[in-house]
């Protein structure tokens, strides 16, 4: 049996959403089911999702009489969601939503089916090319697509309005300027997701080798370079400041808006609503600034963010495909993109709802198209760029400077780099 584990997935709430959206059927089993096929379908969206999936699966099963319906949801964020697929692929959900980032792995891990046919040319059709291109990979020269993107995956800065203005959030500078130890700027330098920023704006790069699989053979950067090291010692010149947080996560940027002890942050859209609900009207929403990176010459590079896309994949191991390929394809319709813009904020990769005037005017959609404009690819991030990113952070969030960055960089090459 597939799922073993549906009976906890039902009862296991601490871990896991389990809801029914189905008509003649009850959720984690029982209830009227009589008139055509049972089918139960597991899947994995961001806890924040729940609301938007319930009425997404509820129309889903209004339009598919025949058959009977069960979902039941994990909550699972889309960054880890690749992880956890690939730590249980047998036993993984149906249907999940993850970065792109993730496919190459998630590829050589077999977990992921891949997409073609009439359904294909259908995305092709609707979903703007360069977001189908983040969900396709080039095997032996062949092109496979191997996911549905129905969002953009970037980070901007938030601010309260009432303590700083357009110009102020135009560099990390002129923020800080308006910050003080009770009223800091939230800059995650403890995450190579949001760190990373500072090397890619400086010009540093990586390059990955994969065999056929997409596992890696060789990875290099230049991180350790003039560059890299002006921008690292430019980070310790920010970790010192007392009006910069760098430690804070999401959820401390927004407990930082919420008592007042943050008036910038770095996040992204899926903590939008939190902080809306929080400054109201003085929520404002911004590009990136760009920071110091030569204090003698004061040159400003720009804060360059990752950017990819949320993805939805089928899962290779499913054992109802035909009904998980209809169900993911269903959300990421137009229909249900405007839904997910409507209620979360998401900018859609749909090419008609991407003209809807509502979309147009929307800050934080004309805002996320900024960023992904002048962005570094997240399609083939090294495995081993993380973990030396996050003790290079660390190490500056607890007291180090420039001397303690540079060192951290030297240590961080020897961990990054794999076959040179």
């Amino acid at each position: 049996m597939k799922y073993k584990g549906k009976q906890i997935l039902c009862a296991a709430l601490s871990l896991t959403l389990c809801f029914g959206a189905s008509i003649g059927a009850a959720a984690c089993g029982g209830g009227d089911t009589s008139g055509g096929e049972d089918v139960t379908l597991v899947i994995w969206l961001p806890q924040e999702d729940r609301q938007y999936a319930e009425e997404v699966t509820e129309a889903f099963q209004e339009l598919h009489p025949e058959k009977n319906y069960t979902f039941l949801f994990g909550a699972q964020p889309e960054s880890d969601a690749g992880t956890a697929v690939l730590n249980d692929v047998s036993n993984a959900p149906d249907i999940f939503c993850c970065a792109s980032d993730h496919l190459r792995k998630l590829y050589n891990g077999g977990a992921i089916n891949r997409l073609g046919g009439a359904l294909l040319n259908r995305l092709n059709n609707e979903i703007d090319a360069d977001a189908m291109e983040a969900a396709t990979l080039d095997v032996a020269g062949e092109k496979q697509t191997y996911g549905i993107p129905y969002t953009y995956n970037t980070y901007f800065l938030f601010y309260n309005k009432a303590k700083l203005n357009e110009e102020d959030v135009k560099t990390v500078d002129g923020i800080l300027a308006k910050c003080s130890e009770t009223e800091q700027f939230g800059f995650p330098i403890n995450d190579g997701w949001y760190s990373s920023a500072f090397f890619f704006g400086a010009g540093v790069t990586y390059e990955v080798e994969y065999d056929a699989s997409f596992g890696e053979v060789k990875i290099d950067t230049n991180i350790d370079g003039a560059d890299g090291m002006a921008a690292a010692r430019a980070m310790g010149r920010y970790a010192r400041n007392p009006g910069f947080k760098g430690d804070s996560n999401d959820s401390k940027i927004v407990a930082g808006f919420e008592d007042g002890s943050i008036i910038a942050g770095v996040s992204g859209v899926w903590n939008l609503k939190s902080v809306e609900a929080i400054l109201g009207d003085n929520m404002g929403i911004a590009p990136l600034p760009t920071y110091t990176f030569n204090t003698e010459t004061n040159e400003q590079k720009p804060l360059k963010a990752f950017a990819g896309y949320k993805l939805m994949c089928v899962c290779n191991y499913s054992n109802v495909k035909t009904d998980a390929l209809l169900l993911a394809e269903y959300f990421c319709n137009y229909d249900n993109q405007m839904k997910h813009f409507e209620m979360r904020s998401y900018t859609p990769t749909n090419k008609k709802a991407m003209q809807e005037q509502k979309v147009q005017d929307d800050l934080c959609c004309s805002v996320t198209l900024q960023v992904m404009a002048n962005s570094q690819s997240a399609a083939s991030v090294p495995t081993t760029w993380w973990t030396p990113l996050e003790s290079l952070g660390n190490a500056l969030v607890t007291g180090g400077g420039e001397t303690t960055a540079e060192a951290q960089v030297k240590a961080a090459v020897e961990k990054i780099r794999k076959g040179v």
